[in-house]
């Protein structure tokens, strides 16, 4: 769990050179099974290898019970640009917040993707990666003509179509171009070719329809060295979240007492 308790010295952190936080962006789709595991499993995979991550889940939906995003951007105190204190849990094990109102809100409200993640950044600088899983219509303001390069997880054979929804809408209204990694339940060769297939057939589709280019991957479910393979891949096309320069989006919601944010996974 997170500490969300202010300290005397947090005036001072902004004095101290920070690690750059660096943002990685995940699509979301619905009832992907292995695709949520599969986001988690990756992310651990970057904690271990000395990464400490926070993930805003934005399948999640902030409740008072849950508190999440919303509850941490809304709250006023915090609004000083004080970073959680983990209080050593960074370390030892995954932060994760819902996420859903908190992300949507902030893609509304925000001038651009810069003033989202500036706005984002001094919450989670104690962190080297924020991690935001979320679906296409709420991404793509977060990521609109940045670095970042989201991933999309596919499932199973059949996802060409409900993949390149996605790509489509990422390409018109994010303007970045995205990997696509399809999880194979087994490492059977004939499952093998057959997402080698759909994945070229996918390639192809968004070249001739999108005019840009799509990264591919495949990885076998819980097999530890596909999915520190696919880190390393996300970790590369992660983009900088900068220190805020510009002034903080506006409360969200009614003000709430100070309550802890996150919960381990």
């Amino acid at each position: 769990m997170l500490d969300t308790g202010f300290h005397q010295g947090a005036s001072l952190l902004g004095l101290v050179p920070q690690t750059p936080l660096r943002m990685v962006a995940i699509l979301a789709q619905p009832d992907a099974a292995y695709g949520l595991e599969t986001f988690f499993q990756v992310c651990s995979a970057l904690q271990r290898m000395g990464y400490p991550v926070a993930v805003l889940d934005g399948t999640a939906r902030e409740t008072d019970a849950a508190p999440g995003l919303a509850h941490l951007l809304a709250e006023p105190s915090w609004q000083d640009g004080a970073p959680l204190d983990t209080g050593g849990a960074a370390t030892t094990s995954l932060a994760v917040l819902p996420a859903a109102y908190g992300l949507h809100r902030l893609a509304r409200q925000s001038a651009d993707a810069m003033a989202a993640q500036q706005t984002l950044q001094p919450f989670f600088r104690a962190y080297q990666v924020l991690a935001i899983y979320a679906p296409a219509e709420t991404l793509a303001p977060l990521v609109r003509d940045t670095g970042t390069v989201p991933l999309l997880i596919a499932e199973g054979s059949d996802h060409a179509v409900r993949s390149y929804r996605q790509l489509k809408h990422m390409a018109l209204h994010a303007g970045v171009p995205c990997t696509v990694a399809s999880v194979l339940p087994t490492d059977r060769p004939a499952g093998m070719a057959r997402a080698h297939a759909t994945l070229a057939a996918l390639q192809r589709c968004v070249e001739r329809h999108l005019g840009s280019e799509v990264h591919t991957a495949t990885l076998r479910a819980n097999h530890p060295q596909d999915l520190q393979r696919l880190a390393l891949q996300l970790l590369e096309n992660a983009g900088t979240m900068g220190a805020a320069t510009v002034a903080s989006a506006p409360p969200f919601g009614a003000q709430r007492p100070a309550q802890p944010f996150a919960r381990s996974h």
